[in-house]
This record gives structure tokens, C-alpha cells and sequence, in this order.
């Protein structure tokens, strides 16, 4: 095992996990969605204490793990989280119910985000998770740039794509929306950008003051 592996390995194993939140994620694989590892798990929860979240909006429900880790330490925050699946909505809302969380703080919304984020109001989020089909993420993208306040953020876990997006030869729809969009940020005066490689790589995106 080379030193980059036993330091991703360690790096996962590190952090430490609420009894709901290990029960999310054990229900999640049952259900055959993969939730965001433990490292990004994590960072969704600092990043939400480092920028004074009190307005999330999540594109991607599933169970509920992102949610509860965003929500884990921001007791005044209020979620908004978007999910199509009726049957995954159904386990999420249990999931917060049983973290004590309730459905007044976790707003839980069935649907396309595709079309429900254009009546969202603009500027109005501190964070902005897209965590959902990754061959709409630009549309996604687009979308949270408008509803994502001035100095607050879009995260995109799964950013590395379980290393397809690094490698030349992958080029199916998924793999290339994602190198789309890290090429976009990467050009845009109107955001700044980091990519971890924590987890299946989680991309963090902060709107500049200047965008219009």
C-alpha cells in the first residue's frame, strides 16, 4: 500500500459518526445508493459551522446522510432537501425523526430538481449540495448559482467519479458532465474552487461577490 493510500485510508477511518447516521448509511447501501463516505461526511459538517449555514438547499436526499451531516452541528440551520424517489423520502424522514430533527428544520420535497429549483429564491442559500444525477449536473449547476447567496458555496461530492474522471479513457455521459463542470469552475471569475480527494473527491465551489 503506497503512503497516498494508507493516508486515504486513515482519513476515512478517522472520523467519527453519530448511531443515526451509521444506521443511514447502512440503510442506504440496502437500498442500493451509495451515500457520501465518512471523510466527506465530515467536511459536509465543518463546512456547514465554517460558513454559518442556516440555509441549505440539497439536491439528492437519498436516506438522508448528507442531510444529517450538514444539519449535525447547525441546530438553527434549516434544510431543504430535494429527492424523486417517494421510497427513498420515506426512509430520510424516518432518519430525522429519529436524529430528533424536525420536519420544520428538514424540509423534505418530492420531485424533479430540475424544475423545482427555478422557483427557489435567488441568493437566498448558504450552501447548495448537488449530490444527485451527475449527467445533469451543469443544469443542477447553473441553477445553484442563483439560488446559492454571495460567499456561500456549492459542494459536489462524488467530484472524482470513483477515479474515472482522471482517466482519458472513460467517456461515458456521467464521467464527462463532471469534467464539464470542473472545467467551467475552473475558468469562471466568478467563482473560486478545491477539489479534495477525500472520500470519492468532494468539489467546493464559493460564489464571488461580483457574480451576476
Amino acid at each position: 500500500m503506497s503512503k497516498l493510500e494508507r493516508n486515504w485510508q486513515y482519513t476515512e477511518q478517522y472520523p467519527t459518526e453519530t448511531d443515526v447516521l451509521v444506521r443511514a448509511r447502512r440503510v442506504s447501501l440496502e437500498l442500493g445508493i451509495e451515500p457520501v463516505s465518512r471523510s466527506v461526511s465530515s467536511q459536509l459538517s465543518a463546512l456547514a459551522v465554517l460558513t454559518g449555514a442556516r440555509a441549505i438547499c440539497e439536491i439528492g436526499t437519498g436516506v438522508g446522510v448528507s442531510g444529517l451531516s450538514l444539519l449535525r452541528h447547525r441546530p438553527d440551520a434549516i434544510l431543504t432537501s430535494i429527492e424523486i424517489e417517494p421510497e427513498y423520502l420515506k426512509e430520510a424522514r424516518a432518519m430525522f425523526a429519529e436524529a430528533g430533527i424536525p420536519a420544520s428544520r428538514a424540509r423534505l420535497v418530492e420531485g424533479d430538481a430540475r424544475h423545482i429549483m427555478p422557483r427557489l429564491n435567488l441568493a437566498a442559500y448558504d450552501l447548495v449540495v448537488l449530490d444527485a444525477d451527475q449527467a445533469q449536473l451543469l443544469e443542477y449547476f447553473e441553477h445553484a448559482l442563483g439560488i446559492v447567496r454571495p460567499g456561500g458555496a456549492i459542494l459536489v461530492p462524488g467530484a472524482l467519479s470513483h477515479g474515472r474522471v482522471p482517466d482519458p479513457a472513460s467517456r461515458d455521459e456521467a464521467t464527462q458532465a463532471l469534467r464539464d463542470l470542473l472545467a467551467v469552475v475552473a475558468e469562471s471569475n466568478a467563482v473560486t474552487a478545491s477539489l479534495s480527494p477525500a472520500g470519492d473527491g468532494l468539489l467546493t465551489v464559493v460564489r464571488l461577490d461580483g457574480y451576476r
